[in-house]
């Protein structure tokens, strides 16, 4: 992989575990080659344990497509693949009676040493088979049916073929317990990778929730301020259009009354917005710790911000604000740092994580991004400096002269 920054770097933290759960099945289905090879090329002639690979060969390779598409199903990619679980099954159950008929009735090869490698097959063969056929299957009941079932079919064959009852019974006992390993441990990875994605989802939801429930107080504000004064100006003003009609001279007066209470409903909204927009440096600094360790990400606040005019407080407090939505929306930070300096007569806002994933674009988050950022900082006088530092680290540099001039705000 491609460091910290590359294939590995970009990937959310569901899909990593997603990736390590599927590469982690298919290592266990190729140890099972790896196992009855060894067992077999060191009791055999090379032809016959070549014979005997063939199959196992065979099923390890429809056990690994087998468990990649129920993987696959139990993220929601594709349907349930009953087919290939009903293909592995049968094949399982083919290879393993196979292979214990041979050890028994076949011909004699190698004497013992055949049956010890069919034996290998047979067992491996089953518990492998079952365990990744149960990764297709959601319902707890039919699993532990599933480990049931072979292990006394395992049971019943052996017996069939002329082992004494107990040696038959034991075999059962082991099937049984190895296979039910196995897909205990299938279940186990399939409920953790559910777990992990239903927590990302959980964290998308709140996020979006807090965008909705800060554009339903927006929208609350202007109702309580257009509301009323709108309401009052549609009665002035049909009072001052009668008024008029009767040419009586009071009409002049409600319609500068009219203009007064519109100029004041003006500055009550330029009010609104402007308290919409400013954003306090030390409550965003303490918001995004709060947030950001209830993400379980850990974070640090440093420095001074006390005594920071107004615009400049407003103006870093945006690209805290901002901040906090990257780290917890792109990558996969551990940890955060946030640092604000006073050198000669600027402030410098240090934002690192360990996440290295740049954002793609902007952040949608209340419109803005870090082109958003950057405008906004160069309203004030100020820049925006954000991307990879190495070692996996990403970095936003914010720089306000303390000094900033005034944003203008404009509404219409």
């Amino acid at each position: 992989m491609a460091g910290p920054g590359g294939w590995w770097g970009r990937k959310s933290t569901p899909a990593k575990v997603e990736t390590y759960t599927r590469w982690s099945f298919h290592f266990i289905a190729l140890s099972e080659p790896t196992v009855i090879g060894v067992t077999a090329f060191g009791h055999m002639e090379a032809r016959f344990a070549l014979l005997v690979m063939v199959p196992v060969t065979a099923h390890v390779a429809l056990a690994m497509v087998t468990a990649s598409h129920a993987l696959d199903w139990t993220v929601g990619r594709r349907p349930q693949p009953l087919r290939l679980l009903w293909a592995l099954g049968a094949a399982t159950a083919v290879v393993a009676v196979a292979a214990v008929a041979l050890g028994r009735h076949g011909p004699g090869g190698a004497g013992e040493d055949t049956g010890t490698v069919l034996g290998s097959v047979f067992g491996a063969t089953l518990c492998y088979g079952v365990g990744l056929t149960a990764l297709g299957l959601k319902d707890r009941r039919r699993v532990v049916w599933l480990v049931l079932g072979f292990g006394t079919g395992a049971g019943l064959v052996a017996w069939a073929v002329g082992m004494p009852g107990l040696a038959a019974l034991a075999t059962a006992a082991f099937v049984t317990a190895a296979s039910g390993f196995f897909a205990a441990t299938s279940a186990f990875s399939i409920w953790l990778l559910n777990a992990v994605y239903a927590l990302d989802e959980a964290r998308e939801t709140r996020t979006r929730l807090a965008v909705a429930e800060e554009r339903l107080r927006f929208g609350r504000d202007l109702h309580d301020v257009m509301g009323r004064n709108l309401a009052v100006i549609a009665l002035k003003s049909e009072l001052a259009v009668q008024l008029a009609r009767r040419e009586r001279p009071e009409a002049v007066e409600q319609m500068i009354e009219v203009q007064r209470i519109a100029q004041e409903s003006q500055r009550e909204v330029r009010e609104v917005v402007r308290g919409y927009r400013r954003a306090d440096l030390e409550a965003e600094l303490h918001g995004a710790r709060g947030v950001l360790r209830a993400a379980g990400i850990d974070c640090e606040v440093g420095g001074e911000t006390g005594g920071l005019p107004a615009e400049v407080q407003s103006a870093l407090g945006w690209v805290v604000r901002e901040a906090t939505t990257n780290v917890l929306r792109h990558g996969d930070a551990k940890k955060c740092t946030v640092t604000v300096r006073r050198p000669e007569g600027r402030v410098v806002l240090t934002v690192r994580n360990d996440g290295a994933t740049a954002p793609h674009g902007s952040s949608r988050t209340g419109g803005t991004g870090l082109a958003g950022l950057r405008e906004r900082l160069s309203a004030v006088g100020g820049t925006l400096d954000a991307g990879e530092a190495g070692d996996g680290e990403f970095r936003l540099v914010a720089e306000v002269p303390l000094t900033a001039r005034p944003a203008l705000e404009v509404v219409s």
